[in-house]
């Protein structure tokens, strides 16, 4: 892998991660979001889940995620079990199990019920379907993963970064009987607001990957035209410029990446 290449792909992975971080918006009625949630089917029990992956975890990591849960069962006050539960989701994460780690963020949310809360779940279960290997423990994944960011969305409705969540999920992860739904999502965000730089940025990110480099330059260059010092933007741009043979201007974005 290039130089090039191994920035890009750097970059890349930071916009994923800062894209599930939307606005503190409290709900006014908690009334639409449990029959939107409830549309992730369990696809796999969690405690089986639990049990699949004993094996991969230490003496000492079995001991701590114990005590840990002995903690929550036993609190009474709903701002320390919260934090036990965040504490848990961050174990499993740190531990190499993000779909287990959702399943406490999930947890989490639906107590404090906000966009930040349920696109971390989203951000949680994404991880997991791109990391797991096992199908139906990436479909499950998928499934709460798309239904957290339902969720999000419901409570902050015009907000585009949980839309964008939602429709990453589907392009990273396509459904075997609608695999373009995800970019035909981002199309149409792209539609409705032409001049956002999250949107334009993901789908020039797309157009590199499917080699389709002169649209990935108009979509980015338009983004540098709102924002010149958006990193992610320049970074993108050279490496479509660097498909393209265009040496100088891989090397003037290049620069404006590293910058």
């Amino acid at each position: 892998m290039s130089k090039l290449q191994s920035v890009v792909l750097s970059i890349g992975l930071v916009l994923f991660c800062l894209l599930y971080f939307g606005f503190s918006t409290k709900p006014k009625s908690t009334a639409g979001i449990e029959s939107k949630r409830v549309v992730a089917t369990e696809i796999t029990d969690i405690n089986n889940l639990i049990r699949n992956v004993q094996d991969e975890l230490t003496a000492d990591q079995k001991s701590y995620l114990i005590t840990l849960e002995k903690e929550v069962e036993g609190s009474e006050n709903e701002s320390n079990k919260i934090e036990l539960l965040k504490r848990l989701s961050g174990k499993w994460f740190e531990y190499k199990q993000p779909h287990i780690a959702g399943f406490y963020a999930e947890k989490v949310a639906e107590t404090e019920n906000t966009v930040d809360a349920w696109s971390i779940v989203g951000t949680t279960y994404a991880a997991a379907f791109k990391m797991e290997a096992e199908q139906k423990v990436k479909d499950y994944a998928r499934a709460k993963a798309t239904a957290a960011f339902e969720n999000a969305i419901s409570l902050a409705p015009d907000a585009i970064q949980s839309k964008v969540n939602l429709a990453l999920c589907y392009v990273e992860y396509p459904l075997p009987d609608n695999p373009m739904k995800g970019i035909l999502m981002l199309i149409d965000l792209n539609k409705e607001n032409p001049d956002n730089p999250l949107v334009l940025t993901n789908l020039g990110r797309l157009a590199i990957q499917t080699g389709q480099y002169d649209k990935a330059i108009e979509r980015l260059g338009r983004v540098v035209e709102l924002d010149p010092n958006n990193r992610n933007a320049n970074c993108l741009l050279a490496q479509a410029y660097g498909e393209m043979g265009n040496q100088e201007k891989t090397d003037f974005y290049l620069n404006k990446c590293k910058a």
